[in-house]
């Protein structure tokens, strides 16, 4: 069903844009694959091994120009933009009453801001076409809210409200929007956790595994296949909120 589409990838060097990107291309997807720092070569080659292109672009998808030159060149390259996938997402985790205001800026600026902004520019190019997938990363935090996470959680629930938003107004022109809400995936972000803090939260996760990358990629592809499913926020998180 996605052979010979294009996937749009932001945050895609690593963790789950990583196989995001990967199961896109397994598909038949060729790949705009965004990273911020850098992305290694091995990351491209995979890739391309599963006969696809990938173009790799670095930039900051808080900056507004930025991401409207992304959807351009993905569609200069490929001819079109199937699918969006916004991943781009940081952390700066403090008490709220300890957070500064850069703490809190940089993490709305990249996490919601960034995702308006790639919706944005992506929305005419869909529109034209008369079809399209988006797909937004929330989180459960954005569900359920998280002591020293002030900052994360307003970006992630401010990512479902503008989600359910753009499936409204896009819905008309055969374009769906949803959200995915990951719960604890073991990635390079939250490797940083210590012991204590994984086996608190292994403790509320009623599956009593954490989540991988594949298994955020495989709904991902999912809700790009599924034509008449818009507007939804699906929780990944081994039934964490239910």
């Amino acid at each position: 069903m996605l052979d010979g589409k294009t996937a749009v990838v932001t945050g895609a060097a690593k963790g789950i844009g990583k196989a995001i990107a990967l199961a896109f291309a397994k598909e038949g997807c060729n790949i705009v694959l965004n990273y911020h720092s850098s992305v290694s070569e091995e990351t491209i080659q995979e890739i391309e091994a599963c006969g696809v292109k990938c173009l790799p672009v670095q930039g900051d998808v808080s900056d507004f120009k930025f991401a409207g030159d992304l959807i351009k060149q993905a569609k200069k390259e490929f001819g079109s933009v199937d699918i969006l996938v916004n991943n781009a997402g940081i952390t700066r985790d403090m008490l709220l009453m300890r957070m500064s205001e850069e703490e809190f800026d940089c993490v709305i600026n990249t996490n919601l801001k960034g995702c308006f902004n790639m919706v944005r520019h992506v929305s005419s190019v869909m529109l034209k076409q008369r079809s399209g997938s988006i797909i937004n990363m929330s989180s459960v935090v954005g569900v359920m809210g998280n002591a020293g996470q002030a900052n994360y959680a307003a970006s992630k629930a401010g990512v479902i409200g503008l989600t359910k938003s753009t499936a409204k107004e896009l819905a008309q022109r055969g374009i769906t929007c949803n959200a995915i809400a990951p719960g604890f995936v073991e990635t390079d972000m939250t490797a940083i956790l210590s012991e204590e803090q994984k086996a608190a939260m292994l403790d509320v996760i009623p599956l009593k595994r954490y989540g991988t990358a594949e298994d955020i990629a495989s709904v991902a592809v999912f809700l790009a296949k599924h034509t008449y499913i818009t507007g939804q926020v699906i929780n990944v998180d081994g039934g964490m909120v239910i």
